[in-house]
């Protein structure tokens, strides 16, 4: 019995030095948040990058853009027609 005793707080006193040593000072996790932030930032600019591209290059867009022009120059056609009109 007084082996399983010893056993246990033998244990206790490892795990409890174990974490004493684990422990980052403030300024470790402060310089460790850092690089969290600054790898998250970088993760979201990439993927922000990739999806921009992807609409950029989508078919949707790309008729879109041509139906505003085909339109815009409609449009252009008509007003220069009513301002050159012949009185």
């Amino acid at each position: 019995m007084k082996l399983y005793l010893a056993v246990a707080t033998l244990m206790l006193v490892l795990i409890a030095h174990s974490e004493a040593q684990e422990e980052s000072t403030i300024e470790q996790q402060f310089a460790n948040f850092q690089a969290r932030f600054k790898e998250f930032g970088d993760d979201v600019t990439e993927k922000t990058k990739n999806a921009l591209k992807q609409i950029e290059n989508s078919e949707i867009i790309s008729k879109t853009k041509d139906w505003v022009t085909e339109q815009l120059e409609k449009v252009r056609q008509k007003f220069d027609e009513v301002i050159n009109k012949p009185e």
